[in-house]
């Protein structure tokens, strides 16, 4: 079964960077977007940050706008998303997913089609 591979999590202070990788062993990233999304306990999942093919277009919820940036290096197959002025809300696990071909920048869980199993990310003093 294809899975995408999260790292770069960990324990950091509020105020601090983080970087997260998303690898995908044996299959291609290249022609699809790819999105972020976390969850924190006893919360829904909600999309952060996702990225087109090309990486030409991006999107940031509002709540990490300014702070988080997303990019990708084809060449590497790989997605990474940027995180700094780390808030204790932004506790969570992260995920990141492959957009199926179909959408350009898929929005909606059902657009993407291969997730990883994510990565915690806790912020605290």
């Amino acid at each position: 079964q294809l899975q995408l591979v999260e790292s770069g999590g960990g324990l950091v202070q509020p105020g601090g960077p983080l970087r997260l990788s998303c690898a995908a062993p044996g299959f291609t990233l290249r022609d699809h977007a790819i999105g972020w999304s976390r969850q924190a306990p006893g919360k829904e999942r909600e999309g952060v940050s996702r990225i087109d093919r090309s990486g030409g277009i991006t999107y940031h919820v509002d709540s990490v706008k300014g702070r988080f940036t997303i990019s990708r290096d084809n060449a590497k197959n790989t997605v990474y998303l940027q995180m700094n002025s780390l808030k204790p809300e932004d506790t969570a696990v992260y995920y990141c997913a492959r957009g199926n071909s179909w959408y350009s920048l898929p929005t909606r869980p059902a657009e993407y089609d291969i997730w990883g199993q994510g990565t915690q990310v806790t912020v605290s003093s």
